[in-house]
């Protein structure tokens, strides 16, 4: 029998999971079905179908549980309900214990709420110990498993959402990103922004991850301009070099006595042609 396999999103702008579809050929993009995690049954969106050249004969995806039903639709629903009144007694007992600096993020149910899986993110070293936490839950969900699971602080901005640092009405990695890629301090420099911390850092106060997406647009751009600090000849005449704008294409000259002056990168070839 020939493997179908699909990708599976729990939440929005989440991280895509695969898994075997084989069993049920009829499963289309948007449709709703139940899986097997580690978090117990969940329900997740179908969000693409991969190719037949795409799927490894090694690969042991865990396979389709069944298309959810309507009643499965209305229990998700009930569900995101009591998590988050289940958040909000979970973050009294935090504060009523003292624990600073552990930071709830979000709660969720499995399917038919036989687990119960709390998020939170802590930024000291180590891991806080949270049996208090733990033991005061299962009081008020005797019938629910109790996990309490630490995420990064990217991951933790992501579940939160809000406004991004540069005052975008939705954050980048709640929008569209579905993982985290490294950010150096080098990608901020090759692009020439401040390295001001609070002008690079994002909400969740790591380096911004729009200077991974625009990293390599920067290299491709600079590597068509002339570096930072060569002489060069303008239309105006000669000058050096004092800054660089790779996505304008344009460059600022220092021209001494005639000060300072913006170019684009073409004319400046032309006037060193002519020169020549």
């Amino acid at each position: 029998m020939t493997t179908i396999a699909v990708g599976i999103r729990f939440h929005p702008g989440g991280k895509t999971y695969h898994f075997d579809a084989s069993g049920h050929p009829d499963l289309q993009e948007g449709d709703f079905a139940i899986v097997e995690t580690s978090r117990g049954q969940q329900l997740g969106q179908v969000v693409k179908t991969l190719a037949p050249k795409k799927i490894s004969k090694q690969r042991s995806w865990k396979p389709i549980v069944r298309k959810a039903t309507p009643r499965d639709l209305v229990l998700r629903q009930v569900w995101e309900k009591k998590e988050q009144q289940a958040l909000t007694i979970c973050q009294e007992i935090i504060r009523e214990n003292g624990l600073q600096g552990v930071k709830l993020v979000s709660a969720e149910f499995s399917l038919e709420g036989e687990k119960l899986v709390f998020l939170y993110s802590y930024e000291e070293k180590g891991d806080p110990d949270l049996s208090v936490i733990t033991s005061a839950m299962e009081q008020d969900y005797p019938h629910a498993g109790i996990t309490m699971r630490r995420i990064g602080p990217r991951d933790a901005a992501k579940i939160i959402g809000g406004m991004g640092a540069c005052g975008r009405e939705i954050r980048c990695c709640t929008e569209f990103m579905t993982s985290f890629q490294p950010v150096s301090i080098k990608k901020a420099k090759a692009q020439g922004v401040s390295l001001v911390p609070t002008e690079i850092s994002g909400m969740c106060g790591r380096l911004r991850c729009c200077l991974d997406h625009e990293y390599e647009l920067y290299v491709a751009a600079k590597k068509k301009l002339p570096r930072h600090g060569k002489r060069v000849t303008t239309p105006l005449g000669e000058g050096k070099i004092v800054r660089l704008s790779p996505l304008q294409g344009t460059i600022r000259v220092n021209l001494g006595e005639k000060g300072y002056h913006e170019f684009v990168w073409e004319e400046i070839k032309q006037a060193g042609s002519s020169k020549s």
